[in-house]
């Protein structure tokens, strides 16, 4: 598209002056038909994905998966177009209706939470060149806290609150700003990011995925789609003989494990679990309450950081006499001859909508920490080790470390007729 609008309307010939147009310092623009590749490889990648986590349950080929995909996605294409990023462009395309999204870029972000909503989060196991960086890095998991990894997981959510008032309000797309893997996959960029990348790849040396579980802000809507999945990661359940080694080899604490039998403390009485439960669902619409006060005080002095509104209240400033002189943008104003009424009512309609995305976003948050509460109020009795839809990676290392699964692969690879590794544990 890029090409054909070059070619209609060319650029001008400065033959008198001897101007030359200056070269490009960014990445070219390419043609609109490689970007359905990138399409139809993330449909591949995400398919393949599902075939080898699902049917079979093989970490060799989700590593060599990641491999590609880092390749891919990551390094060849930069990182872009970038499904973490995607949702940003689909945020300001809901809340601005001039804002079109490109059907590319709908595709990468609609395209994993399908997948998710069927198979888990296939997308995290080998297709994300972020998350496949982090794993490949992986060598000596060492296991976060329970109370620390419930607090970190909350960032996620915050991050994507914060990420979503931005892009509503056109304040800029914080995601890809501020994303610590962008500069490595371009191999430039600000010291400060490149910094943060080799941290964040530090870091994955010995704890699982770190920007994954505790930063995507993409992960969380991957993780709601995959709790509701009907096909999704499962460890042998009729096999199962709780020997933990599952929960033992799984470096993002995804492994919900069995109810001892007996239970080691004396289960709590009717009584006090009905007063546990009433307390913590009052607790809901209070922190509702208070995300609500601190996203509106938020969203205020987001407003002010907007160039608009910066403007218009030091325009402001100045002609009410409260300061003396003036700045290079509020005299490229007047010289421009502009109405201050003109800027202050578009300052005004920045600043409403800034608040109000953040009163949601407070809300978003408030809500979110009060679920997480009464989440962890209430355990439920399992039988047997289970996968945590929302939060398993669907890395298959469950898979190759339990005794169960390899002798169910010894057994079918002796089979005469192939027989499905699901189908055997039924």
């Amino acid at each position: 598209m890029a090409t054909a609008l070059a070619q209609r309307f060319p650029p001008p010939e400065f033959t008198e002056t001897g101007h030359q147009m200056p070269t490009l310092t960014g990445f070219p623009s390419r043609a609109l038909a490689w970007d359905y590749v990138d399409v139809v490889v993330l449909f591949v990648a995400l398919a393949l994905a599902a075939w080898l986590v699902l049917r079979r349950r093989s970490r060799r080929g989700v590593i060599a998966l990641s491999i590609f995909s880092l390749l891919y996605f990551g390094f060849w294409r930069k990182g872009c177009v970038c499904s973490i990023g995607s949702m940003q462009n689909i945020t300001q395309a809901l809340f601005d209706s001039a804002y079109a999204v490109p059907l590319t870029v709908l595709a990468f972000g609609v395209l994993p939470l399908v997948f998710a909503l069927f198979f888990g989060r296939v997308f995290c196991a080998a297709v994300c060149p972020h998350g496949a960086f982090q794993d490949l890095m992986l060598l000596r998991p060492l296991h976060t806290p329970t109370w620390l990894e419930h607090g970190l997981r909350l960032l996620a959510y915050v991050y994507l609150g914060l990420a979503a008032i931005f892009a509503a309000t056109g304040g800029g797309y914080i995601i890809c700003q501020y994303d610590p893997f962008i500069a490595l996959f371009r191999l430039s960029g600000s010291l400060t990011m490149i910094l943060l990348g080799v941290g964040f790849l530090a870091a994955s040396l010995f704890i699982g995925r770190p920007y994954c579980r505790f930063l995507c802000p993409y992960g969380v809507l991957l993780g709601l789609a995959a709790a509701v999945a009907r096909w999704r990661p499962s460890i042998t359940p009729s096999a199962c003989t709780q020997c933990s080694r599952c929960e033992d080899f799984c470096p993002f604490n995804a492994i919900n494990i069995s109810t001892p039998k007996p239970a080691p403390l004396q289960p709590p009485s009717p009584m006090a679990q009905k007063i546990r439960l009433t307390v913590l669902l009052l607790l809901i619409p209070i922190f509702v309450g208070l995300g609500l006060w601190l996203g509106d005080a938020a969203g205020a002095a987001l407003a002010r950081k907007h160039r608009v509104v910066n403007l218009a209240e030091r325009v402001h400033l100045e002609t009410s006499g409260t300061v003396q002189g003036t700045t290079e943008a509020s005299e490229a104003f007047h010289a421009a001859g502009t109405p201050q009424e003109k800027l202050f009512g578009e300052a005004h309609t920045l600043r409403e909508r800034y608040v109000r995305a953040g009163r949601l976003g407070g809300i978003w948050v408030g809500l979110v920490v009060g679920i997480k509460l009464l989440t962890l109020g209430f355990r439920r009795k399992r039988e047997r080790y289970e996968t945590d839809a929302e939060h398993c990676l669907a890395c298959a290392r469950c898979f190759e470390f339990c005794p169960q699964d390899q002798k169910w692969k010894q057994i079918l690879a002796q089979a005469p007729h192939p027989v499905h590794a699901a189908d055997a544990t039924k």
